[in-house]
């Protein structure tokens, strides 16, 4: 039985501003019924950042569902008529129209695809393209630090989707050798349904093999890792609820990260077509799995825009906002207390440490903050205060590369 939609339609003249990047009312998110609309973002770090809308386009979905600030700016082209959906009244909009689940997704997963390649670019590590023959190195690695599961997983799906390698036999022959040594090396793709279990140390995925499935994590804990210059990367250590292996559902590339079971481990396994059965017979998990890929997709891009920002402090600063707003604390005239000092942030903020101390000793300049428990914790005693410094810094950095956009266009 289908569930009662209630929408409603609000019109724009031309020029109005629809919603305001950075904005906390995000309560509803908007289809365009007739008109155009322009997107944009204060800093360009996603290849949507200034875009125009048409009719039957989307936005503001991504803060709609996961309770955050608005990530970007709606401005009305022409005069517009809008269909505004409630966040309440997802899960009915879907289960009546659920074409409009899977264009949600597959645009979800475009995006977050790029902003991984993107951030891979801005911290300086090595842009390595998708590629299955890159297994075989993979398993080099993890055969070289002793990670005979994650080795013996790998040099197999090299031997699967390369099998005239250059290196087939010599995958073939580790794989002879490593399988006394590794246990549960391979996930069990004899398990049908939703419902699928890991044993600990399991290797669900690895990054370059091709996947048409993500997860949901019900039950233990997940490793995402990412090999990169030759080392391992720990991305995330994911809990019951946290969703893994978006990217590859529908754009039918390799996977961009390795997940291992740290633990034994149950999860809930969608793939295009049962995700479609899901969308109509019960909404509730596919409004739960959009609500986390807007999570992913907000924290992706507030990120990647701590990461362009260039002056030490103005870093700093966002990376004590970026908090805040992982929380959901609205900001205001109120007392905030970090549970981690000066070292753990210039760590968040991905700056040397020498770089980082000289930069923090500057914010100590503003006494609205401060060091607190022995100087184990942040305290900032006014998070509008923290607010107006953030876009003290931001507004700098654009007022600079405008500047030298002009300098350049007169060279």
């Amino acid at each position: 039985m289908a569930l009662p939609l209630q929408v409603s339609i609000s019109s724009f003249k031309k020029g109005a501003f629809i919603m305001i990047e950075g904005k906390q009312e995000s309560g509803s998110f908007f289809i365009v019924k007739n008109g155009s609309v322009r997107i944009s973002k204060e800093f360009k770090v996603d290849e949507d950042s200034d875009m125009t809308l048409t009719n039957g386009d989307f936005f503001g979905l991504i803060s709609c569902m996961s309770g955050h600030p608005r990530e970007e700016s709606a401005q009305a082209i022409t005069e517009t008529d809008l269909i505004e959906v409630a966040d309440d009244q997802f899960g009915a909009l879907i289960q009546n129209n659920a074409p409009i689940a899977m264009k949600i997704i597959r645009s979800f997963s475009k995006r977050l695809r790029y902003l991984d390649h993107k951030m891979t670019e801005v911290t300086g590590a090595e842009v390595v393209e998708d590629d299955p023959a890159q297994l075989y190195e993979i398993g080099n690695y993890y055969n070289g630090i002793k990670q005979y599961n994650q080795a013996l997983y790998a040099f197999i799906r090299y031997v699967q989707y390369v099998p005239d390698g250059e290196n087939t036999n010599n995958a073939k022959n580790k794989i002879q050798s490593l399988s006394p040594l590794a246990k549960d090396a391979m996930n069990p793709n004899n398990q049908q349904g939703l419902q699928k279990t890991f044993k600990d140390s399991t290797v669900i995925f690895c990054e370059h093999e091709k996947g048409n499935e993500l997860y949901i994590l019900q039950q233990g804990q997940v490793k995402i890792t990412k090999v990169l210059d030759n080392n391992e990367k720990l991305i995330a250590v994911l809990k019951p609820g946290d969703i893994f292996g978006e990217m590859a559902i529908l754009d039918d590339k390799p996977r961009s990260a390795t997940a291992i079971a740290y633990g034994d481990i149950n999860v809930m396994a969608v793939n295009n077509e049962n995700f479609q059965a899901m969308v109509t017979s019960q909404p509730q998990l596919a409004t739960k799995l959009i609500t986390l890929l807007s999570e992913r997709l907000w924290t992706g891009f507030r990120q990647l825009a701590n990461n362009l920002l260039k002056n030490p402090v103005g870093k700093l600063f966002d990376t004590l906002l970026l908090q805040v707003e992982k929380e959901r604390i609205k900001i205001g005239k109120v007392p905030f207390t970090f549970e981690f000092g000066p070292k753990e942030l210039v760590g968040m903020a991905g700056l040397p440490q020498d770089q980082g101390k000289i930069a923090f000793s500057e914010i100590l300049k503003n006494k609205k903050f401060q060091l607190v428990e022995n100087g184990k914790k942040i305290r900032c005693t006014d998070l509008e205060e923290l607010q107006k410094e953030v876009n003290i810094a931001k507004n700098m950095e654009m007022r600079e590369a405008a500047r030298a956009k002009k300098e350049k266009s007169k060279a």
